[in-house]
């Protein structure tokens, strides 16, 4: 594995994407930001609602949405379709994680769902899957 130096070097053959977590348990989400940046060549970013995460799109387009269904204010499917509809995300993949996801809602919107806990190595390779 490439040290940071190397992922962040401007002349890296290792083309690192940004992945955005939207989670608002603050440990989950720490966990995940930590996993993803020590075992993948990916930043993360962690968002704790849908509205942070609506701004943070503003400055940085994602390669890979992970997003909570349970959030305060937007739950996960309306904050997916919130950035869905806008042109410059529309094609960036996401991933739910949820204790209790909405199958057929996220069906219908092609959402693959990965109930928590999460076993970390599948998130690992599920995001190494989609990421774009």
């Amino acid at each position: 594995m490439p040290d940071d130096k190397e992922l962040f070097s401007p002349n890296a053959n290792t083309i690192e994407k940004t992945i955005l977590i939207i989670e608002d348990d603050t440990a989950i989400g720490s966990f995940l930001v930590e996993a993803i940046e020590q075992e993948t060549a990916h930043q993360a970013l962690l968002a704790t609602d849908g509205y942070q995460a609506l701004k943070i799109v503003d400055d940085i387009k994602p390669g890979l949405f992970l997003i909570d269904y349970s959030l305060p204010y937007l739950n996960g499917l309306e904050l997916y379709d919130r950035l869905h509809a806008t042109k410059k995300l529309e094609h960036v993949p996401a991933l739910m994680l949820s204790a209790s996801c909405p199958w057929e809602e996220a069906k219908k919107r092609k959402i693959p769902c990965m109930r928590k806990p999460i076993e970390l190595d599948e998130l690992l390779q599920t995001i190494e899957k989609f990421i774009i």
